[in-house]
């Protein structure tokens, strides 16, 4: 072969590939430049915390093999255990931040169908302390302040929890209680 057949071939090859690509990319309705996904959607749906949860409790009710009467007992002091882990976590909907609120303080893709979660006490305090270390003009007592304030709200968090898992644990067997305990539900 010469070098303008094997030019011509590679272009060939090369405009192949690409309307193959174009092709496959006109063939997958929805996808935007993120694949067709938002942020924990599924199938294109946007993010929903209440139904994750909805299935989350739903897996924990099988594993506990929990009829439905004794689960009307199990599952509020079940909420209420997760709930306070979140808050100890700094979460007012999860997340490192305030669950998934951005530093301004906005949540992310929320919609009026997705309100967002109130923070908790330790986000609160963990925004307040973040935003004072970023203010490079804060004065170091005000900076002691935020921290003795974060880790107040932290040990009160830790307080609630085990009062909770408390709670939830005077109603379990103790095979319900490994299962819970490996689920990371109870310590």
């Amino acid at each position: 072969m010469n070098a303008s057949r094997i030019g011509a071939a590679l272009a060939a090859i090369m405009l192949m590939a690409c309307m193959s690509s174009s092709a496959f990319a006109q063939a997958q309705p929805g996808q935007g430049n993120n694949g067709g996904r938002q942020r924990g959607g599924n199938n294109g749906q946007p993010f929903d915390p209440a139904a994750m949860r909805e299935r989350y409790l739903t897996q924990i009710k099988e594993q506990l093999g929990s009829p439905d009467e004794e689960w009307k007992l199990l599952q509020p002091k079940l909420d209420k255990v997760l709930t306070v882990q979140r808050e100890t976590r700094g979460g007012g909907g999860g997340g490192r931040n305030g669950g998934g609120r951005t530093r301004g303080g906005a949540t992310p893709n929320a919609t009026p169908a997705q309100p967002t979660q109130p923070q908790s006490a330790v986000a609160v305090a963990s925004d307040d302390l973040r935003k004072a270390v970023a203010d490079k003009a804060t004065a170091p007592e005000d900076l002691l302040k935020k921290i003795a304030t974060l880790r107040d709200a932290k040990e009160k968090a830790k307080a609630d929890l085990a009062a909770a898992q408390k709670e939830l644990r005077e109603l379990l067997s103790a095979r319900q209680e490994a299962v819970l305990i490996t689920n990371g539900i109870l310590d």
